[in-house]
This record gives structure tokens, C-alpha cells and sequence, in this order.
């Protein structure tokens, strides 16, 4: 069962998924879970630390579960299935969340901006060095753009829910996959800057 913090940071989600940051009151976050505004601040000190909590926790969630599944994992084509089965997961049962950090990173305050970028940052890492382990010819700022495209295309979700829950997994799996699979040499070696 979840605790009352994660009830108010799951109804100030939906509310900011569809109404913006700033299209939300505390009194619409407190009616969403049966209370008045003014008692949210029991559980929050405001809506911003309330956003700060809501992004600090989804970028804590997605560095865990990727640094678990490497400690586990040798094999670096299996970690990378592993890896993009996680993020299609974690993007289609939190729609709201996705959207939220898609739109709104720049209404955190500065020392939740820079705590939430330091986990993401940690969290690509991740990705790069399992994207690099498959495909030796990348090097590392092409294992780096490939980690964001693929991190584009599965978080678009929220967008795209078409097929249901199972065959939108199962779509965005194989097409990740097929995407970091078909990029060849030639790719990987294209990106470097005119300067190098």
C-alpha cells in the first residue's frame, strides 16, 4: 500500500501531466487526494518540493534499477535488452511521470536541477558503456547521442499508447533494439565534429 506522500506525489503527477507546473494549485493537488490545500504542507513544504521530490525520486528509481541490472548482468548484449526492457517498463507504467519530467525540469529549484541532472548523467553512463560493450565501434559520444535517441522514441509513450499495455512493450523493445542494432560503422563514425 502506498504511503500518503506517494498518493499526493502520484495526484500532483496527473495534475501536472495535464495541466503544466504552473496550471496547478495546492487545493486541486489536496482535493485530487480528499484534502484541503493548506494540509498538504504536512507532507510537503510546497509545490516546488513537491516537484523536487517527484523528479529526484524518478531519476533515483532509473540509476537503481540500471546499476542493479548491470551488477547482475555480464553479458552486454543481454544487459542492453535488460536495460531498454527496464526504461519501456518504467515509461508505460508511469506516463504521467515521463511527461512531467519531459516538460518541467526548468521549473526546479537550482539545487534540485543540478541533484536530478547528476543522477541522470550517472543513469546515460549506464547506457553508454552497455551500448559501447555491444557495438565496439562506437565510441563514446555515438553511444552517448544512441542512448538519448533511444531514450526519445521509448519515452514518447505517453504520446502514443495505441496498442495496449503488452503489444506497445512489445514495440517499443524491438524497435529500440533493432534501432541500436542497425547502426553501423559508418554511423558511429559519421558524428565526429569538423573540428577533430
Amino acid at each position: 500500500m502506498s504511503s500518503r506522500r506517494e498518493q499526493i506525489l502520484a495526484a500532483a503527477a496527473g495534475l501536472f501531466a495535464r495541466h503544466g507546473f504552473h496550471g496547478v494549485g495546492i487545493d486541486e493537488i489536496g482535493a485530487a487526494v480528499g484534502v484541503s490545500g493548506p494540509a498538504l504542507y504536512r507532507h510537503f513544504r510546497s509545490k516546488d518540493a513537491m516537484l523536487g521530490e517527484m523528479l529526484t525520486s524518478i531519476s533515483d528509481e532509473l540509476l537503481a534499477g540500471g546499476l542493479e541490472r548491470r551488477e547482475r548482468t555480464e553479458d552486454p548484449a543481454k544487459l542492453l535488452g535488460e536495460l531498454v526492457a527496464f526504461q519501456v517498463d518504467f515509461a508505460l507504467d508511469n506516463p504521467s511521470l515521463i511527461t512531467v519530467q519531459e516538460r518541467n525540469l526548468g521549473n526546479l529549484t537550482e539545487p534540485d536541477r543540478r541533484r536530478v541532472r547528476a543522477l541522470q548523467r550517472r543513469y546515460v553512463e549506464v547506457w553508454v558503456q552497455a551500448i559501447r560493450d555491444t557495438t565496439p565501434t562506437f565510441d563514446e559520444p555515438a553511444a552517448r547521442a544512441a542512448a538519448h535517441a533511444v531514450f526519445g522514441l521509448i519515452n514518447s509513450t505517453p504520446h502514443s499508447r495505441y496498442l495496449g499495455r503488452d503489444g506497445m512493450a512489445t514495440m517499443l523493445r524491438d524497435m529500440a533494439l533493432g534501432a541500436l542494432g542497425n547502426v553501423g560503422p559508418e554511423t558511429a563514425s559519421d558524428h565526429a565534429s569538423p573540428d577533430t
